[in-house]
């Protein structure tokens, strides 16, 4: 995956910032070229069905979820309606009371909708993250079930996910002759504490200056422990994560309760 990979992701980044640049782009234009159109149009067209075309340009932009945009383009339609719509036209002085509010209502309606935008991009990224929380449960659920699975591979695998789920630096794990150096403790309920007391991993992230342990049970014996490190960032995994990696663990610990143990220190290195 190294030279695929990076290769890939530039790539991805150049596309996402293009497309980022030209809805920015069509947020400024947009507006302009509509009402430029309007005015041109004479007095067939209104104040308030130019307005009402002027909200479609602001809708399509801060439907985009790019707050940036939405808020440019409500500028941009306020300005322009004024300027071209109203009169006296060619100014962007107002004198009629309805044509002011239909300005101000112009810039709201784009404040709002990029609001309600940005809103339904993030419970849909929440429900996507959940949906691959599931899918990591369910996959190692069925490692755990194939009799043929050796400790080993299951330990890696679990490892590597837990990894990429919490954004750590590095995920190992130690049998139970083994006991990590630490006063982090990563709870079966998501908390963690650090020398007894509670971390808020929410405000300032998990510890960076101590190894986590998690342990790794089944039905309350331990079956060894997996340590992580987040020492180079401050990670801020939700309670939510947290938690399924400690469901992930038990997968762990259950599959080693068979009495088919793992080697004393499986590690997966950071990435």
């Amino acid at each position: 995956m190294g030279e695929n990979g990076s290769e890939q992701r530039p790539g991805r980044n150049a596309r996402h910032r293009g497309r980022q640049r030209a809805i920015v782009a069509f947020a400024l234009i947009g507006p302009l070229v509509a009402a430029g159109a309007l005015h041109l149009a004479g007095d067939h067209v209104t104040a308030a069905v130019g307005a009402l075309v002027l909200t479609l340009v602001v809708v399509g932009a801060a439907a985009s979820g790019l707050r940036t945009a939405g808020v440019l383009a409500a500028v941009s339609a306020s300005a322009w309606f004024d300027f071209f719509l109203t009169e006296p036209r060619w100014s962007f002085t107002v004198f009629d009371r309805d044509e002011v509010e239909i300005a101000v209502l112009l810039l709201v309606v784009g404040l709002v909708v990029t609001e309600v935008a940005l809103w339904g991009r993030r419970q849909q990224d929440r429900a996507s993250r959940r949906a691959g929380y599931l899918d990591g449960v369910l996959s190692t659920a069925d490692l755990v079930a194939l009799p043929d699975t050796s400790p080993d591979v299951l330990v890696a695998r679990v490892a590597e996910r837990i990894t990429d789920l919490l954004g750590v630096d590095d995920c190992r794990f130690e049998g139970a002759d083994r006991r990590a150096r630490s006063t982090t403790l990563m709870h079966r309920d998501g908390a963690v504490t650090q020398r007894g007391n509670r971390v808020d991993v929410d405000r300032h992230g998990l510890p960076t200056d101590d190894l986590i342990v998690l342990p790794v049970e089944h039905a309350g014996t331990g079956q060894g422990r997996f340590v992580l490190t987040s020492s180079t960032q401050h990670v801020r995994p939700t309670t939510e994560q947290r938690r399924i990696a400690v469901t992930l663990a038990d997968q762990v610990g259950a599959r080693l309760a068979l009495g088919v143990p793992a080697s004393r220190q499986v590690r997966v290195p950071g990435r």
